[in-house]
């Protein structure tokens, strides 16, 4: 069984900048440089949607909202995926969800922006 863990959410003002970061553990230890990790997010009322993924060689893909402002990256050496999120608007509130592997999720944290 995989154990993916979120951390990093909070609230922070429109126009400001947040990191979260996602690492996936199973029996043989951490999974992060060998599987597929993307991040998610879900807004009150609204569908899960893809934010950010990146492959197991490193190729990254983003979705339209994403482009420009939002960075996902690996830190091999530290087991751990990170996003960072630039210029955060009200729309970008919502809990962000890290899936590893295509199948196995973190309990998400949340995201606020508020001023």
């Amino acid at each position: 069984q995989v154990h993916v863990v979120e951390s990093g959410g909070g609230l922070v003002q429109p126009g400001g900048s947040l990191r979260l970061s996602c690492t996936a553990s199973g029996a043989s230890g951490s999974i992060v440089n060998d599987a597929a990790i993307g991040w998610y997010r879900q807004a009150p009322g609204k569908e899960r949607e893809l934010v950010a993924l990146i492959s197991r060689l490193g190729r990254q893909d983003y979705a339209d909202f994403a482009q420009g402002r939002i960075t996902i990256s690996r830190d091999s050496a530290k087991n751990t995926v990170y996003l960072d999120m630039d210029d955060l608007t009200f729309e970008d509130t919502a809990v962000y969800y890290c899936q590893a592997g295509g199948i196995c999720w973190g309990q998400g944290i949340q995201v606020t922006v508020s001023s």
